[in-house]
């Protein structure tokens, strides 16, 4: 009968066709994943180092005033970059003519396509047109149906901004394409409106005055145009005046600190002159009371 020890000697014994014959068989291998890494590196080295920046600096001196296309520029020549040192890493090493009339490959690379070409290619497209567009910058405030803020950056998918409370929101490109955006300091200046209302016993004219007055006091409001009042509607229980007025290089926080500035304004003004600001609402009712008799409880 074998011992124990015997027995276990024979279960852990080697296989003797595994040795340094086939170690070396993988050596090619080894040297081609060398090569690809070698390949890789320094076509990455070339292209996020040396033609990266060339090509940005070329795009900044003939964009000066579009920073835009400067940022979208250099994202899509790094992406550019990573492909390229991919692709040509794998043909330093042997395997570009393996990688390109594989079936498997092929077969991937299509439903990868077909799956994504609705949204992803869709928001590439959508990013590209608003890099071109001169209208849409980084640092401008927009407004769209869900939403507004300042854009931080835009990238081949998404669009970045800044909303008034601070948060940052990824907008999809294809929504802010597909949607109307506002841009309501395009143009240099922003229109403020707001609405008073005042009582239909009071001197509408004395309060459009002002009205107006009360807005021209602002450091930050323009001067041409000059702030205007009109009468916007009347209403069931006072006459409601809208007011116009202007500023200039605008900034979020500055059009509450204006906003609020003008309220303050408006009610210091209107009671020394004693109109009333948005009256109470009155109404008349009618109708009769009736009391029914009741018998009283019994002991």
């Amino acid at each position: 009968m074998p011992r124990p020890a015997a027995i276990a000697l024979q279960t852990v014994a080697l296989d003797p066709d595994v040795g340094p014959g086939e170690i070396v068989d993988l050596w090619p291998y080894l040297v081609d994943i060398g090569w690809f890494f070698v390949s890789f590196a320094v076509v990455f080295f070339i292209g996020w180092y040396v033609a990266e920046p060339a090509i940005s600096r070329g795009i900044r001196r003939r964009n000066r005033n579009n920073p835009t296309i400067q940022e979208a520029i250099s994202r899509y020549v790094r992406l550019l970059v990573l492909l390229v040192a991919v692709v040509v890493g794998a043909a330093v090493a042997g395997y570009g003519q393996l990688v390109g009339n594989s079936a498997l490959v092929v077969a991937a690379g299509t439903l990868a396509v077909g799956v994504a070409a609705q949204t992803v290619i869709g928001s590439i497209v959508s990013g590209l047109v608003l890099v071109g567009d001169p209208e849409f910058n980084i640092g401008d405030y927009i407004e769209w149906s869900d939403g507004e803020g300042e854009i931080r950056s835009i990238t081949l998918r998404v669009t970045r901004v800044t909303a008034p409370d601070g948060t940052l929101v990824t907008v999809p490109n294809t929504t802010l394409t597909s949607d109307t955006v506002a841009r309501p300091y395009g143009r240099g200046r922003y229109r403020v409106v707001d609405h008073v209302g005042i009582a239909y016993d009071d001197d509408i004219g004395e309060a459009l005055d002002h009205l107006q007055a009360a807005a021209s006091e602002i450091r930050g409001v323009l001067a041409d145009p000059a702030p205007r009042a009109y009468v916007d509607e009347f209403g069931s229980d006072a006459v409601l005046v809208r007011v116009h007025y202007w500023i200039d290089d605008p900034r979020h926080r500055d059009i509450f600190r204006v906003r609020s500035t003008y309220a303050r304004n408006v009610k210091d003004r209107l009671d020394q002159s004693d109109i009333t600001i948005s009256p109470t609402s009155k109404r008349e009712l009618q109708g009769r009371i009736e009391l029914a008799e009741t018998e009283p409880a019994s002991s």
